[in-house]
């Protein structure tokens, strides 16, 4: 058994989600390292470091959402499918929108969606702030801005009684929502198999802001 397998099969056992999506799990921790050398995709260039610092994380994050499975999820600054392509596989009920500016990004999300058969999960290319917004159930932002701007962007594609969730380190630097977003709680976990554990920042906005 791989390493990265291993590392897949014991996280999903610690989270307790169906070890059936071990497979595309797996095989994306295989493409994105493939891909990761050619194109500068993530640091993180094989399948156990994909599947331990990206995957699992993603997953992990999926567990304390305030809606689980949620009806859509926009993932503003996807990267490389991060969070939303782990989420999609692991609710393949859930649509979930992928939305990143740069085209390296982009063309591995689409080559991935199609090789996953994820057909759940759509990718959009531009900027969060400017492309036309539709609303999701939840919305994502990891690492995209700094968190009072990130949210300014997140409340575009929040649709009325959204959630906004913004992961962070585990102690992260204080910050001031923007005008009509406001805090509702903090959650914290905890990545399987690595201890790493994460803050997670959600709130809702007053209105959709278009």
């Amino acid at each position: 058994m791989s390493a990265a397998r291993e590392l897949l099969r014991a996280g999903l056992a610690e989270l307790g989600i169906d070890p059936a999506k071990l497979p595309a799990l797996e095989e994306l921790a295989a493409l994105l390292a493939q891909w990761a050398d050619r194109l500068n995709l993530t640091a993180h260039r094989t399948p156990e470091a994909i599947a331990g610092r990206l995957i699992l994380d993603a997953l992990a994050l999926g567990e304390v959402l305030p809606e689980a499975p949620p009806a859509s999820i926009a993932d503003l600054g996807s990267g490389a499918g991060f969070p939303g392509l782990p989420l999609a596989i692991r609710w393949p009920e859930s649509r979930v929108t992928l939305i990143e500016a740069r085209e390296r990004r982009h063309h591995f999300q689409r080559t991935a969606i199609r090789m996953l058969g994820t057909p759940n999960a759509r990718p959009l290319l531009g900027r969060a702030e400017l492309l036309e917004p539709s609303p999701h159930a939840i919305v994502v932002a990891q690492a995209a801005a700094q968190p009072e701007v990130a949210l300014a962007w997140m409340a575009r594609w929040a649709g009325p009684g959204s959630w906004l969730v913004l992961p962070r380190s585990e102690d992260p630097e204080p910050f001031a929502a923007p005008t009509g977003v406001f805090h509702v709680e903090t959650r914290y976990y905890r990545v399987p198999c690595s201890g790493v554990r994460r803050q997670v920042w959600i709130g809702r906005a007053e209105h959709p802001i278009r």
